[in-house]
């Protein structure tokens, strides 16, 4: 390539190049899903577009600092959009290590109300009906079911052991509803959140009196505690996220309601999304652990090695990670070298 036209040729592209350039420095600092959609399908343009160039380049151009320009930005293009898809399991990783648990240490006072209104409720629950059996249809207990399960001392978690595998399946679903409508319910102001924590409060503190009272509330017990700190711990987060959605709604302080929701919503949501495996977790010690005819002691450490297990996850994870620092250009001097000429 003569220099007459590769001066001309620079001249007419450089204009690209320097897009590019600027485009991968927004990318340095952010993500291919942070950039605006019109962005996104610029930077491909500009990436093939210059592909192309360095093709040109090689073929005809005698200067090997262009070429080693334009092979420096495009590998360092594709290495940006292509690498998009591989980072997600890097995305996952960083989630559960880091993101996750941050997140249930800055809103952690929303669990602690959410786990404050369980209890109480709970001990209403437990101390109405253990002076009245009546008072559990308060809390939503049935006379129909408290006459089948609690008059015959009926110990009715011990059928999942004839179908551990569907147990464990339904107990899943029914622990995800509930934590899930735990979360929903915060749109209507809080206030379905706090009925939701509030009536599963009651109804486990009512069955707790109705077991104690016939007799067997022990078993019940040895029963619930292998499963039941990752379930109810679960339960809590749920409840904080929604009362999070609630709060914003009705107290957006110096934001606008939607943008209160939008911070708030992102928070709640990774709250939700950290809890969704925790819930197979316990799903499956319900199903196949806690009804299982086996020593006590085995399901109260099992039970006890959970909570440890989570809350020092929830309580450490994260504190010491550091921010990835962001990528020099390698071809930076040489790139400004064609962008001022």
């Amino acid at each position: 390539m003569p220099d007459r036209i590769q001066e001309r040729f620079i001249t007419e592209r450089k204009g690209a190049w320097q897009r590019l350039e600027d485009l991968l420095s927004l990318l340095d600092s952010s993500s291919l899903r942070r950039l605006h959609r019109e962005e996104v399908r610029e930077l491909g343009r500009i990436y093939r577009r210059t592909a192309s160039d360095l093709a040109i380049a090689r073929a005809e151009s005698r200067d090997p600092r262009l070429i080693n320009y334009l092979n420096s930005l495009v590998i360092r293009a594709h290495g940006r959009i292509y690498r998009a898809d591989a980072q997600a399991p890097r995305r996952l990783r960083n989630f559960f290590a880091r993101d996750f648990p941050r997140t249930f240490r800055d809103t952690w006072r929303y669990t602690a109300a959410s786990f404050a209104v369980f209890m109480v409720f709970g001990v209403i629950g437990f101390l109405g009906t253990w002076q009245d059996v009546e008072f559990s249809e308060l809390a939503g207990i049935s006379p129909i079911w408290r006459q089948m399960n609690i008059e015959t001392r009926n110990h009715w978690w011990e059928d999942l052991n004839e179908a551990n595998q569907v147990g464990s399946s339904a107990i899943l679903t029914n622990n995800i509803g509930v934590t899930f409508l735990a979360f929903a319910y915060g749109a209507l102001f809080g206030i379905g959140t706090l009925y939701i924590m509030a009536m599963n409060g009651a109804s486990i503190g009512a069955v707790l009196a109705l077991t104690y009272r016939a007799g067997f509330g022990n078993d019940l017990v040895t029963f619930m505690i292998g499963h039941g700190v990752i379930e109810l711990s679960c339960i809590f987060i749920a409840g904080g996220a929604g009362m999070m959605l609630g709060l914003a709604i009705l107290v957006p302080g110096d934001l606008s309601r939607a943008d209160a929701l939008k911070a708030r919503g992102l928070e709640a949501v990774r709250l939700i999304g950290g809890c969704a495996p925790l819930l197979v977790i316990a799903g499956l010690i319900e199903g196949f652990i806690s009804p299982a005819p086996t020593s006590p002691v085995l399901k109260f450490s099992i039970g006890i090695m959970t909570g440890i297990a989570l809350w020092s996850y929830l309580l450490l994870a994260g504190r010491d990670v550091k921010a990835e620092g962001a990528q020099g250009e390698s071809a930076a001097g040489v790139g400004k070298v064609y962008q001022t000429s």
